[in-house]
């Protein structure tokens, strides 16, 4: 990262008195405002929520004398241009131009609570909550107009903050309210009461595009529009000005690095692994250098940075070994022998007509098993956090997706009151899913400078990041499906053996702190793209859960549990084209969902967004129908093209993958992807085009070439070598298109009034469908099914010489 070579230096200056806790970090936002005025830093430091009731404008934005305004933002950048997509909803609806747009970095002292950042759910429902603050404003200054000027509210018009009326006299926002309170609440309609403590932050709350009360979608001038702005971190970011939390250091800062086992063991088990033994004079001959330990929590800190690397690496440490590991060698044969010892209990999470009948009717029936394995988050760059932690109070400063929750965990690991710690959100080297950096890197750090009594920078070294993620989930998946003489499909039954989300922080369990983590079933997300995107008159979709106590912590991962379901799941739709010796696009349309059908089981409407991203790439890909591998070649090298559906978060997504393969290396490469999706109404439509690509390629990367390796103990994939990931060379062209809909209500219903336009979230849909069409894409070039992901060479050469037969061990 360029942003690495620039260092921010903060000086005692910058600290309050009695505690430690910095003031800083709000450049964007502008200078620090006198006492009684909006102040883009909020109240005391030490507040419990900050000064903010959700329902308040001034919890969520100010606006300037100099007729700027700054965006309060509960919502972070994580590379992905968000937050330049929220300013631009706050900008529509307030009439005023970007460039009179300031964000206000998440803290949890200064920003109200949206909830994390995840799930796509920045635009799709923090955009909802931004809109809804954004428009209170402007009518509260419509107001506030009308009585300067002599006119009706209504009569008013708004161009970049500056208010006319119809006798031509204009005021400006910042004349109007410049630095002061807008002391006005918002309409209870507007659910805002909702926004803190929700499970995302965003369920219910705020207003839809277009709902009353909000500019209406017609007279959009930013939102939507073509070209898009540029993205507000983009220039720091390329002049090596941009501060990453890896970039800070305060006065007195030490150096640190975590000391656990290379790699993590299975959950609950080896997470926790006892430290039987420290020995302090494998180090005594590196300088300053000390040994920080709570339990079973261990960690080094030093006055420089190499120091700390030294001296976690030569720390003679033992460890108790955590039990054997289950599955090593065939993960597929141990998931099958727990259910048959009666170890995995089922449940249905959709169950509609009779499956089993109109299986046993069909002219054609397809039953197959396929699989898809462990892969981890693997950001580029390491986890960082800095801490600074006295008796007086806390700060950490994290690329965390949830400042308030890592406070919330903050609190029992610390021993402090709520109101005594404040986490503030600083860029990192990326975050998604529930990788270290959203929680653990910050705690440990916190813990690291609690011991230390001292500030703590800490960054995590490749193998900590690598051995102890929460992984995506490996998942075992039966599928059954059946299509009629016509080639219309009677009915789908999808069973998948599945790794609940159980996560943990390693620092609060190795500190014997309560780690308050959940279990979390997956039946929401396996029921993503597993039938949706057809009309299924029969439709069956079984969860058979594993116990996690044999697994690896696992959580969410882009897309959570999409890729793995539609991987089996499209691979089956392809073999029923197939089977009834149809095109496998011509047949998808044939038996797209639409909204009759789905109307008459009482479901949402489709709108045809299955239908219309499905035709989009087809047309981008210049289809040309065809059954699939009716044309066959005997050459070492051949090619392919594969198509499939999938999605998440509401969005629709089709793929048209053209690969080349090479028999001999058994090397699948990707040439071409060709994709469309339908968000509803895409906000930032550059910032989407470019979520898609990334969504794109690191969907090609898990489905070439990750997958977690582990022993008898301990996971073994601790670097890019033993975790490898798709690399530029190998990377594909990619066509994109945005399917844009003004015209889907916001409740997405035929039964119930709609209450604006739907816009849904845009950054993992194109994962989910990628590893299936590259699969199907295979086929269509050897003719051999290859039902194991990721789909490496090696696992290409053995499918190859098995002609295709399945899964090992699976059955």
């Amino acid at each position: 990262m360029t942003g690495l070579l620039h260092e921010k230096e903060f000086s005692r200056k910058t600290f309050l008195k009695g505690g430690g806790a910095l003031v800083v970090g709000f450049s964007m936002a502008g200078t620090l405002l006198a006492p009684g005025k909006a102040s883009a830093a909020g109240g005391s430091p030490f507040d419990s929520y900050g000064p903010f009731d959700p329902e308040q404008i001034d919890s969520w934005l100010i606006i300037h004398a100099d007729n700027t305004a700054s965006i309060k933002l509960g919502k972070v950048e994580l590379g992905q241009g968000s937050t330049t997509g929220l300013l631009m909803i706050a900008g529509e609806e307030l009439d005023m131009d970007m460039s009179q747009l300031r964000m206000i970095p998440n803290d949890t002292n200064v920003t109200p609570d949206q909830g994390i950042t995840a799930g796509s759910s920045s635009i799709q429902g923090g955009g909802k909550q931004t809109r809804a603050a954004a428009a209170a404003g402007r009518q509260a200054l419509l107001g506030l107009a009308a009585a300067r000027l002599g006119a009706g509210a209504g009569t008013l018009t708004v161009k970049s903050g500056i208010v006319t009326a119809p006798n031509g006299q204009s005021v400006k926002y910042g004349d109007l309210l410049g630095d002061q309170l807008f002391n006005v609440g918002m309409s209870p309609s507007y659910k805002m009461a909702r926004t803190r403590g929700g499970v995302n932050g965003t369920s219910g709350t705020g207003l839809a595009p277009g709902a009353p009360g909000t500019k209406p979608v017609s007279r959009y001038s930013l939102v939507g529009k073509s070209p898009s702005p540029p993205r507000i971190d983009i220039p720091a970011k390329v002049t090596g000005t941009y501060v990453y939390v890896h970039n800070i250091r305060i006065p007195g800062m030490l150096h640190g690095r975590i000391v656990r086992p290379r790699g993590q063991g299975s959950y609950g088990e080896g997470t926790n692994s006892e430290l039987l033994s420290v020995d302090p004079a494998s180090i005594s001959h590196i300088a300053g250098v000390r040994i920080l330990r709570r339990g079973n929590f261990l960690g080094v800190v030093a006055p420089h940075e190499w120091d700390a690397i030294q001296a976690a690496a030569l720390l003679k440490v033992k460890w108790a070994d955590p039990p054997p590991l289950p599955g090593v060698g065939n993960i597929w044969s141990q998931m099958r022998a727990l259910d048959a010892a009666g170890q995995v209990p089922a449940k249905y999470s959709v169950d509609f007509g009779n499956v089993n009948s109109a299986v046993t009717g069909a002219a054609h029936v397809v039953s197959r098993t396929y699989a898809y394995h462990y892969q981890g988050h693997g950001p580029i760059g390491p986890a960082c956090a800095v801490a600074d932690v006295t008796a007086a109070g806390a700060l950490v400063m994290q690329n965390t997706q949830n400042a308030y929750a890592v406070r919330a965990l903050l609190q029992p690991l610390l021993g402090l009151p709520l109101n005594k710690i404040r986490v503030q959100y600083w860029e990192g080297s990326g975050t998604y899913g529930n990788s270290v950096a959203r929680y653990d890197s910050g705690l440990a750090a916190a813990v690291m400078s609690q011991l230390a009594g001292a500030p703590v920078r800490l960054q995590f070294m490749r193998w900590d990041d690598h051995g102890w993620d929460n992984f995506g989930q490996a998942q075992l998946m039966d599928i059954r499906g059946a299509v009629d003489a016509k080639g219309n499909i009677v009915a789908t039954d999808y069973t998948a053996y599945s790794i609940p989300f159980y996560t943990t922080n390693p620092t609060t369990q190795q500190t014997g702190t309560s780690n308050a983590v959940i279990p979390t079933d997956t039946d929401a997300d396996i029921d993503d793209g597993t039938g949706t995107q057809y009309s299924l008159p029969n439709r069956r979709v079984t969860t058979k859960i594993l116990p996690a106590n044999r697994y690896f912590k696992s959580s969410f991962l882009r897309a959570p549990l999409a890729p793995q379901s539609v991987f089996g799941y499209e691979q089956m739709i392809d073999e029923l084209a197939h089977a009834a010796n149809m095109d496998p696009y011509q047949f998808r349309l044939q038996n797209i969902a639409n909204n009759a059908a789905e109307a008459s089981r009482g479901l949402a409407f489709t709108w045809d967004r299955w239908k219309n991203v499905l035709n989009e790439a087809a047309r981008l890909a210049n289809w040309k129908p065809k059954v699939s591998a009716s044309n066959l070649s005997r050459s070492n090298i051949v090619t392919g093209r594969g198509i499939a559906l999938g999605g998440y978060a509401g969005t629709a997504t089709a793929i048209v993958a053209d690969i080349e393969l090479n028999r001999k290396s058994g090397k699948i490469l990707l040439k071409h992807v060709y994709a469309a999706q339908d968000t509803g109404l895409s906000v930032y439509l550059g910032g989407i085009e470019n979520q898609a690509d990334g969504s794109i390629v690191q969907g090609a990367s898990r489905a070439l070439f990750e997958e977690v390796a582990f022993d008898k103990k301990r996971v073994t994939s601790l670097d890019w070598v033993s975790y490898p990931i798709m690399r530029f060379k190998d990377s594909p062209n990619v066509t994109f298109s945005i399917v844009q809909r003004t015209d889907i209500p916001s409740v997405d219903s035929g039964t119930v009034a709609a209450d604006g336009v739907l816009a849904t979230g845009s950054g993992e849909a194109p994962t989910a469908p990628m590893a299936a069409a590259i699969a199907n894409a295979f086929f269509d070039a050897t003719g051999v099914r290859i039902r194991e992901a990721p789909m490496t060479a090696g696992r290409v050469r053995a499918t190859l010489a098995a002609g295709g037969s399945g899964v090992a061990g699976a059955r």
